[in-house]
């Protein structure tokens, strides 16, 4: 049987491609209309393709939402309209009503969210701004003079342009309010709003109870944040009569930006390189213990650079004031900013002869500290000369031109910024021959000096194993210290294992390749380097990943090498991270190979499980994430452990022989603790009897508001690259 062709007519052709590229140009519209719908499928974009609203249900759900996202990051809702109220099914409509507001209509048209706008408008049309604004306006409008806007009732996410706080003339207050989980957003209980009873600041609150605030806007930055505006955004803060609001600009358009409270009760700015397909944490809140809301106590200032900071039977750290000032802190980095405190005049005397006696003794001790002042400086300058002299001479490495590194981080550009902490900050360069490096920046006002610069340098340098981060070279030129590394695409660890979307990515069988690569890389550090090294600072963000997801512990600046005749040393200046750092370390300053092996076990309890330690919290106990491993194991419930993600791929024997390794490793007694070379049999060889662990250290139940702190007062943007320890006093 044959088919004859059909012809068709010239112009009906060309008809037919035209209404089917205006319906396709049609289908991306930034406004909706009085006549026309939404519904699962379709979308509204904005006009520069930034922002793309529609219906979302999210992972694990049968619910409904209307939400808007970015274009380019669909899993990133920056607003949602029906939180409170989802749809059963995908069946709903967006459209406006005869009245002129934008409802939302279930399968049986009951409306399920309305825009509730008070101005009746029947000729009004919605439209989705570049911005991210979804906006209700007269048709032909095009001025600002909105019916409703979604920048009104924001979220969890500020964005550029929208404002939080106060229309002080009609009471009505902006504020974030978090999802309740990663897949829910209805309101969580985390909350982010502008107090202004008093001096105006934000508050975050979980519940009713204040877990961190900024203090109040000093003109530059709110004075409790030690975040100014920068480059890449312009704060603006108004406070009338009849408003009292924040919002931010982006300087830079390469860069997009957005401000985001989660579940979990952290504050982040995150920002974004046009281009590129991750975000990074430029900082967030509850960065070091002293950010935790009241944890002097009344009459108490947090000061970072002392350990312990809590007032602890009489212990350093905080002092004490007559008045209930709370929250009092000091800064780790140098921040000119006046306290002044008010005193009763009886306190101070009346007679002249006092105030003549206290104006003399002022005046005379003014002048003394000035004069050690200036001897200091002097004497620091001359230090700082003859290091500058003699540096590098005892440095065998390859040493890069400042030029040639200039020019790979295109003038350490802030859009190649990929890491920060208490060394300076961390980039991404590329050479004249196409090979990426992460370039790490010693900072002038940095906590960490030449002296653990050259600790790193002299280390690093004489180390070669395939989980070392590997150091290419460093530059010295004026003033400039740079330590150059080898790129790593995959950021760290932690950047996987504590984030519920990326975690899928690692599968059990990845885990376990990784835990056994750090694990070989601490043997060789502990044993078969030609130095006896001591990491003291092993945690996840110091576990880089490579392109293959092979892990390489990075991070020496507070490493020590290790006499072969000495099995401990005790220092006087305790450094590192809670949460990883064994007993005998955090309490009595003793370190040692079994103190790596402590941090180790943490880490193995964390790839294990997908948790913190120090952040981990369960319903029926507080104890952390080593306390809750030891109690599932003593009931023969150790799997219960293992990361939901992986629990349909693990292997059930190789997970419970990590479990058990891991809890011989963060025993409490150092002497009790496994080496490495034990730990490396261990983990590689199944069948093998392993002894029973004693109880882990740190098996005290906590306050149930305690929050993850570190000796280090650490701040990342993110973890691509090398994270940096901050140096303190004990």
């Amino acid at each position: 049987m044959s088919y004859k062709p059909m012809k068709i007519h010239p112009s009906l052709f060309f008809h037919t491609v035209f209404l089917s590229l205006l319906l396709k140009f049609c289908s991306a519209l930034d406004i909706l209309t009085s006549n026309a719908t939404i519904t699962n499928g379709k979308t509204l974009v904005s006009l520069g393709q930034s922002f793309e609203l529609g219906f979302f249900s999210p992972s694990n759900s049968s619910k409904w939402y209307i939400g808007i996202w970015y274009k380019k990051f669909p899993e990133v809702i920056v607003w949602v309209a029906n939180r409170e109220n989802p749809l059963g099914n995908s069946s709903g409509v967006l459209t406006i009503s005869p009245d002129g507001d934008l409802v939302l209509l279930n399968a049986t048209t009951g409306v399920v969210w309305s825009s509730n706008s008070s101005r009746i408008e029947p000729a009004s049309v919605a439209q989705l701004l570049e911005s991210g604004n979804l906006v209700l306006k007269r048709k032909d409008d095009n001025t600002e003079n909105y019916i409703w806007q979604s920048f009104d009732f924001p979220s969890d996410t500020l964005l550029p342009g929208m404002k939080m706080g106060w229309n002080l003339s009609t009471g009505a207050n902006r504020y974030l309010t978090s999802w309740k989980g990663n897949n829910d957003p209805s309101p969580g209980d985390i909350t982010y709003r502008i107090d202004h009873l008093g001096m105006p600041q934000f508050v975050l609150r979980k519940g009713s109870e204040k877990i961190f605030r900024t203090g109040p806007w000093n003109g530059i930055r709110f004075s409790g944040t030690g975040v100014p505006s920068n480059i890449l955004f312009k704060v603006i803060f108004v406070y009338d009569k009849k408003d009292l609001y924040y919002k931010y600009e982006v300087s830079d358009d390469s860069i997009i930006t957005r401000l985001a409270v989660n579940q979990s009760g952290l504050l982040q700015r995150l920002v974004l390189n046009k281009g590129d397909s991750s975000w990074t944490t430029l900082y967030s809140s509850q960065n070091d213990p002293c950010d935790e809301y009241g944890v002097c106590g009344a009459n108490g200032i947090c000061k970072i650079s002392s350990r312990p900071i809590y007032i602890r039977k009489g212990s350093g750290g905080c002092f004490m004031w007559f008045g209930d000032l709370i929250d009092i802190r000091e800064f780790s980095e140098d921040n000119e900013q006046d306290i002044y405190i008010r005193m009763p005049a009886s306190e101070l005397g009346h007679s002249k002869k006092t105030k003549l006696v206290l104006i003399t003794g002022v005046s005379s001790l003014s002048g003394i500290l000035i004069l050690c002042f200036m001897l200091w400086c002097l004497i620091q300058k001359s230090k700082r000369k003859r290091a500058s002299e003699n540096k590098g001479k005892d440095i065998e490495l390859p040493l890069f031109d400042l030029n040639i590194i200039t020019t790979a981080t295109r003038n350490f550009s802030l859009t190649n910024m990929i890491g920060e902490g208490g060394f300076g900050i961390v980039y991404k360069g590329t050479l004249s021959t196409g090979q990426q490096v992460a370039v790490k920046r010693l900072s002038k006002n940095s906590g960490q000096g030449i002296q653990e610069f050259k600790n790193e340098v002299m280390l690093i340098a004489k180390l070669q194993h395939r989980n070392l981060v590997r150091l290419l070279g460093c530059c010295f030129e004026g003033d400039e210290r740079m330590l150059i590394y080898e790129y790593m695409p995959n950021k760290s660890l932690d950047y996987f294992i504590f984030d519920q979307d990326r975690k899928a990515l690692l599968t059990w069988q990845k885990r376990f390749e990784v835990a056994m690569g750090i694990s070989r890389g601490l043997l060789y550090l502990h044993q078969d380097s030609r130095l006896r090294i001591i990491h003291r600072d092993l945690k996840a963000s110091n576990i880089l990943l490579d392109c293959d997801l092979n892990p390489k512990i990075s991070d020496f600046g507070i490493a020590r090498s290790f006499d072969e005749d000495l099995t401990e040393i005790k220092t006087k200046r305790v450094i590192g991270t809670y949460g990883y750092m064994s007993p005998e370390y955090a309490v009595d300053g003793k370190y040692s190979v079994k103190s790596d092996v402590f941090s180790f076990g943490v880490l193995l309890l964390e790839i294990v499980s997908g948790k913190k330690n120090r952040s981990f919290h369960h319903p029926d106990h507080h104890h952390n994430l080593l306390g809750h491993a030891w109690l599932l194991f003593k009931e023969g419930k150790a799997l219960e452990l293992v990361d939901h993600i992986s629990e349909l791929s693990f292997v059930e024997s190789q997970v419970l022989r990590c479990i058990h390794v891991g809890l011989l490793c963060v025993q409490k007694l150092s002497q009790d603790r496994p080496t490495m070379a034990s730990v490396v049999v261990m983990l590689s060889k199944e069948g093998e009897a392993l002894p029973q662990p004693k109880e882990p250290g740190f098996f005290v139940e906590r306050s149930c508001t305690e929050t993850e702190t570190s000796t280090s007062g650490e701040r990342r943007i993110t973890q691509n690259g090398v994270t940096i320890t901050v140096l303190e006093a004990r």
